[in-house]
């Protein structure tokens, strides 16, 4: 019995952990982002970790990343076109999102 409990205590740690660290990670200005975007699936734009495959092991992920956030543009998504800067966001806002997109790839 205490085995069990045990064992459904350390499930429910996993999964609890793995929730709280991809929402730690996501910066306080990817709020406005949602508007638009999901983490997972497509929304109006693409969803961040669609963004991140696309652009995992690129050494340049980083820079483009930020550049056509900050030009706004389609980008290949066959998608709307995304205003530039998101529609407001600040240099900071986009730099902290970047981070927390291209974390996203596993």
């Amino acid at each position: 019995m205490k085995s069990i409990i045990a064992a459904v205590a350390v499930a429910g740690l996993m999964v609890a952990g793995n929730a709280m660290a991809s929402d730690a990670k996501m910066p306080a200005s990817a709020a406005k982002c949602q508007a638009c975007h999901k983490i997972d699936g497509k929304q109006v734009g693409p969803g961040w970790k669609q963004v991140s495959e696309k652009y995992k092991g690129k050494a340049d992920a980083e820079k483009t990343l930020t550049e056509n956030i900050t030009k706004g543009g389609k980008f290949g998504w066959n998608m709307g076109q995304m205003p530039a800067k998101g529609g407001g966001a600040s240099d900071a806002d986009i730099a902290a999102n970047v981070k927390f997109i291209i974390g996203l790839a596993k």
